[in-house]
């Protein structure tokens, strides 16, 4: 006999506003106990000292990560100049210290040079792994961490204010893969200040942003106030389901194709299917099939023909 899954076969994306001094593992798994979700991860790690957009996938939602995790990203950061630090933030030692300030001019001056395809070092302070370990676990351990330069994509990076002659605050768009606090180390280090992070804000992540995120401190208190459920299968209550997103609004920037019960029924064993008629697809490539409003899979069409490589097991 097949054991039951824990929890409800909740699925869909909830846009968090991460709080400060909370990572992005508990963060999830705070949002699967609120939301009593079978599963959960999450697109886009934010460290404990950032703030911000962190999208949670519940359930089948958790099948869609890659095409949030590789969406453009906004961030909103705040550089101390005059140090450098082992972290490249304000949770490592200072390494390095400097006397001189650059003056809005100066700083200006050097923002296209980051912007583009660039070569980027992350810190060595980082989840990146090194022969099976994290970064950051032998850098703690007192190890020499040798990162490798590697290319990141940056589209746009400007100077927002100046509150001081040893503070800047900045706002960029960029792509998977870029950190930011390597970003304020190598303008630090191009200024001849040097510098690091001192606070981060992400206000979006592919198609998520501000406006559609909610505190933790908000959905804690509608979980405290819903009713106590007598079933694991019960349906979420309102006061939580009213801030769950669905699965295709992480799939936004690719065609969806509204198909019949018949040709999902074979989409959900996996195969193939000819799609004709009026809703015969004129695109190639990436797109997901719908019944309705239920999401069926996500694949990609050739020749009109729809192939599936992620099929959605939801309840019908």
């Amino acid at each position: 006999m097949a054991k039951r899954k824990r929890g409800n076969p909740v699925s869909g994306w909830v846009v968090l506003d991460k709080p400060l001094n909370l990572n992005s593992t508990k963060a999830v798994a705070i949002i699967r106990r609120l939301f009593n979700a079978q599963k959960a991860g999450h697109a886009g790690t934010l460290d404990p000292l950032a703030t911000g957009i962190l999208p949670i996938a519940l359930g089948e939602a958790t099948k869609t990560v890659s095409n949030v995790m590789g969406g453009e990203k906004i961030y909103q950061f705040t550089v101390s100049w005059g140090a450098q630090t082992s972290t490249d933030d304000l949770e490592g030692e200072v390494t390095a210290t400097s006397l001189k300030r650059p003056t809005t001019q100066e700083i200006e001056s050097i923002l296209e040079d980051f912007i583009g395809t660039i070569l980027q070092t992350p810190p060595a302070f980082s989840a990146i792994k090194i022969n099976g370990d994290r970064a950051y676990d032998l850098a703690r351990a007192g190890q020499d961490v040798e990162m490798t330069p590697r290319e990141v994509n940056i589209h746009d990076l400007k100077l927002l204010t100046t509150e001081d002659e040893a503070t800047a605050v900045f706002e960029t768009k960029c792509g998977k893969g870029t950190y930011i606090r390597a970003l304020a180390r190598d303008m630090g280090h191009e200024l001849g200040c040097l510098g690091h992070v001192t606070s981060l804000r992400r206000t979006q992540t592919g198609p998520f942003n501000e406006d559609m995120s909610i505190s933790l401190e908000k959905l804690e208190e509608f979980s405290h106030s819903a009713h106590a459920r007598e079933s694991a299968q019960m349906e979420l209550d309102p006061l939580l389901g009213d801030h769950l997103h669905p699965i295709e609004t992480a799939l936004d920037d690719i065609p969806a194709l509204a198909i019949n019960e018949d040709l999902a029924s074979r989409i959900r064993l996996g195969q193939s299917v000819l799609i004709t008629g009026r809703d015969a697809p004129i695109i190639k490539g990436p797109a997901y099939t719908k019944v309705g409003s239920k999401v069926i899979a996500l694949g990609s069409v050739s020749q009109g023909a729809f192939k599936p490589s992620r099929v959605f097991n939801l309840m019908k």
